[in-house]
């Protein structure tokens, strides 16, 4: 994928960057900027601005509702969002179950869930994890077990991102007990709205609601929800999973957030409005990060324009991105000290009025970085993804 821009490429990336500078809810950029938490309603109007270019389900065949963009303009439109500090979109629907529907869905499933998620009318959570099910997700228990018409789910599943907020949620199930433990898992889809589905937060160390606990009590579902064949759920999994860890790599928002801490640092360790070098300790410490930065966007590269393909790509992919964003907030911590300790309420406008100028970056820096300490277990731990790695290489 090279990585000169053709004139094409720079119209499109023009058109890009003057949505996001005029079409796009300003406000919404705003809240972003000053580190207020959105809301879903908030989330809701970005989804519909982007949809009202087409430009919303960026991964979805276009006979589907896809922009039908090549990777390079997929990669731009990426970066335009990012350095525009819009919101990324919230994956459950568009980039995971969303995908994985426009592949391997009956008609009625295409018809009645995608113009749904496409315009924003429905949102989705995710049933993967259970609790003694993370790492080893193939060990889940969650049970579902045909009744004529319907299959009736009993099980919990946690760590359940935004489930508070969704419509449907798409889960792993068991409906048989095979030998080996992939197998006799299927993908089923529910309303959250059903008899017997309850949601219990949990709420995170500073405060934040963004994780759930859901659980199924003789849940009636009906069998045409089931997406493929029952049985074959773990092969779709894996599709799914794919899919979310292309998604990990958010190299701009990286670079956007590398020239802030910059700027912090240089009014912290030099004082406000000093164009000082910063001190070498730590401006070492900003090359050695910036030089892996580089390298994953390469990676990125390869793997967008498939000539790094395969489980072994994508798993060496979601390592290196979720480690490298890790590596950011930890320098935006060493940074922020004691200033990062408290915990006001994000949600409002104004939060961070009583806090000094060059402070204001250190309660969000926080909370990204217990919030990225999980990156490198969901969506597949690292151990499993070096594991994928080693043993196709060996």
């Amino acid at each position: 994928m090279h990585l000169a821009e053709t004139t094409d490429d720079k119209a499109f990336r023009a058109e890009v960057r003057r949505f996001f500078a005029h079409d796009y809810p300003q406000d919404i950029l705003a809240k972003v900027r000053s580190g207020q938490i959105l809301t879903r309603e908030d989330h809701k109007r970005s989804q519909i601005a982007l949809q009202s270019r087409g430009w919303f389900a960026v991964t979805w065949p276009q006979e589907h509702g896809g922009p039908g963009w090549t990777p390079r303009q997929r990669y731009i439109f990426d970066e335009e969002l990012e350095v525009a500090n819009a919101p990324g979109v919230i994956p459950m629907g568009v980039i995971y179950i969303g995908p994985l529907i426009c592949a391997y869905g009956t008609a009625w499933q295409k018809k009645t869930w995608l113009p749904a998620t496409l315009n924003s009318e429905i949102f989705w959570a995710q049933g993967y994890s259970e609790p003694d099910s993370g790492s080893d997700l193939a060990s889940l228990r969650t049970r579902a077990e045909r009744h004529g018409d319907e299959y009736v789910v009993n099980g919990r599943k946690t760590w359940t991102s935004q489930a508070h907020w969704a419509d449907w949620i798409f889960c792993l199930v068991r409906t048989s007990q095979e030998a080996r433990k992939q197998d006799g898992i299927s993908v089923i889809c529910l309303p959250m709205d059903s008899p017997g589905v309850s949601v219990q937060p949990i709420v995170g160390i500073d405060g934040s609601h963004y994780l759930n606990s859901v659980t199924f009590d003789n849940v009636r579902v009906p069998a045409r929800n089931l997406i493929g064949e029952e049985g074959k759920g773990w092969g779709l999994a894996k599709f799914i999973l794919g899919n979310e860890r292309l998604s990990y790599a958010h190299i701009s928002r990286k670079r956007e957030d590398l020239k802030i801490l910059k700027a912090r640092a240089r009014d912290i360790l030099n004082g406000p409005g000093s164009n000082a070098p910063l001190p070498p300790a730590f401006a070492t410490k900003i090359a050695a990060y910036e030089i892996e930065l580089d390298h994953l966007e390469i990676s990125v590269f390869r793997v967008l324009s498939g000539a790094d393909d395969g489980p072994v790509a994508t798993s060496r992919l979601k390592v290196e991105a979720t480690e490298n964003a890790q590596k950011l907030t930890e320098l935006f911590i060493e940074l922020a000290g004691y200033d990062g300790l408290p915990a006001d309420d994000r949600r409002q406008a104004g939060w961070a009025d009583g806090i000094r100028e060059e402070a204001r970056f250190a309660q969000p820096a926080m909370a990204a970085y217990l919030f990225t300490r999980a990156q490198t277990i969901y969506g597949g731990t690292s151990e499993v993804q070096k594991d994928i790695i080693a043993r196709v290489a060996t």
